[in-house]
């Protein structure tokens, strides 16, 4: 009879278990549905009328730069420059992060003592029942009472949902993310340092272009003072020539500081303080933009590190929304301890007398009043959401980044050609309006207009040329180039 009702007794603490079980698993089926937003990567087949097979964003930048000035000058940055030091300080942080995740899913483990005194009133039950000790027959508690401790105690959730996990996952996925963005901060600079280097390299021409023009004005200020000496113009022409010289030389002091600024603004992105940029600028004019492979637009999502590391927050963000899912579910965690404990130190190894353990488990889940999980879901999914159109947007940059300067190299060139046209002609209409304003048979106006005329084109071929490098720059930057 007896052994009938304990299998009873059983069958209810079974029934008891299955009962919560349940109870915790529609508890955990309650979850708000949400759909996911699937980013749409989809790119036109080639660039417009480019079908090139070479992709020049994957050729290395010394290759491609071919400057062992400017090459040198990236390799400083690479180096020194803070922007590119902070950002591999992220990618630590990042690093950091995935142990810290993966150490939430592993046991925890530690040790722990003690030593402790209690007295407590003897007209207690606590003390009324410390009274007498059969440690020693009739003797008395010691009072007041000390308390020695030793032992391990371990703690470990079990990651029954995939939740710590996943969070393990997503910071993976950002720590992946960080290299990427390394990468594009990379990108970046080099394509800031070529940027200003050409710049720099225009401006030692145009200041060299500012020197002969000088030159050349006061040769013709020299002319129009002997003829007003021969009364053959008036002193207002020689007027208007000094005027000239001195708008010229004005000119000068200005490219002048604008090379100083350019200099600093290069070793600044070096991570130095203001020096001399070596350079050689005579070879400026004769630079050329080589033939440029733009490849397929397909590549680009593996060419550009900023395409892939919004593809990667992306996938931490749907990981997120894992995390956030499970918590919703029942967890479980196990506690166990073990170690001795007794009141005098003499007693504090003796077992079994001595030794203690314990051992918990816990199934916990959310009842009532969920809210707080709920809204982090909700945000999971806002944020996973806000990281589609992120990366979708991404994609679409740089695309019309291609685009863009694929057209820029087509009209650049068509531009210079016809600046250098230019150029040519006024620079034989100044000796023409030199040989008859000499004849009297043109007005000093004429010869002073053409000089203008002259020195403007010079410059605007100068800005087109630079430009024309600066768009060589551009597109290996928007097809990914650099950063490997």
């Amino acid at each position: 009879m007896k052994k009938r009702e304990m299998n009873i007794l059983n069958i209810n603490k079974y029934k008891y278990v299955v009962l919560v079980c349940i109870l915790f698993n529609l508890i955990g089926c309650k979850t708000p549905h949400l759909v996911e937003k699937v980013a749409n990567t989809n790119l036109p087949e080639k660039y417009a009328s480019s079908q090139d097979s070479i992709n020049s964003g994957k050729v290395k930048w010394k290759d491609y730069f071919g400057d062992a000035y400017l090459n040198g000058l990236i390799d400083i940055a690479l180096k020194n420059n803070q922007e590119l030091n902070i950002t591999l300080q992220e990618i630590e942080i990042s690093r950091n992060e995935i142990q810290a995740r993966k150490g939430e899913y592993l046991p925890f483990i530690g040790m722990k003592s003690g030593a402790g005194l209690e007295k407590v009133g003897r007209y207690t039950s606590k003390g009324a029942n410390d009274a007498t000790t059969d440690i020693k027959p009739n003797t008395e508690m010691p009072e007041p009472l000390p308390d020695y401790m030793i032992g391990a105690y371990a703690s470990w959730e079990v990651d029954i949902w995939g939740k710590l996990h996943n969070a393990k996952k997503a910071a993976v996925s950002r720590y992946l993310a960080s290299v990427e963005g390394k990468n594009f901060v990379i990108t970046n600079l080099i394509a800031e340092i070529a940027n200003s280097y050409y710049e720099l390299l225009a401006l030692d021409n145009q200041l060299s272009l500012i020197k002969q023009n000088i030159n050349i004005q006061n040769d013709a200020l020299k002319i129009v003072k002997l003829q007003k000496e021969s009364a053959k113009v008036t002193e207002l022409a020689v007027k208007r020539f000094e005027a000239q010289v001195l708008y010229t030389q004005s000119l000068q002091f200005n490219i002048e500081q604008n090379i100083v600024e350019t200099e600093n603004r290069i070793n600044y992105l070096l991570g130095r303080y203001p020096q001399p940029i070596e350079r050689d600028s005579k070879f400026f004019a004769t630079l050329n933009i080589e033939s440029i492979g733009m490849g397929l637009p397909s590549e680009l999502l593996i060419n550009r590190p900023d395409i892939r590391q919004a593809e990667l927050n992306l996938e931490a963000a749907k990981l997120d929304i894992k995390v956030a899912k499970a918590r919703f579910y029942p967890s479980l965690g196990i506690s166990a301890g073990i170690g001795f404990q007794a009141f005098n130190p003499s007693y504090l190894i003796k077992t079994p007398q001595s030794l203690l353990y314990s051992i918990t488990g816990d199934l916990i889940a959310p009842l009532i009043n969920r809210n707080a999980i709920k809204a982090t879901y909700y945000n999971a999914n806002a944020k996973q959401i806000q990281a589609v159109y992120n990366y979708e947007r991404t994609i679409l940059n740089a695309y019309v980044e291609v685009a863009n300067q694929l057209s820029m190299v087509e009209n650049i060139a068509k531009t210079y050609h016809y600046k250098s046209k230019q150029v040519d002609a006024l620079n034989e209409s100044i000796t023409i309006s030199n040989d008859l304003f000499k004849s009297a048979r043109a007005d000093y106006m004429e010869v002073l207009l053409t000089q203008r005329d002259a020195l403007e084109s010079q410059f605007d071929l100068i800005e087109t040329k630079m430009k024309q490098l600066n768009t060589k720059v551009f597109i290996y930057k928007a097809l990914g180039g650099g950063w490997n």
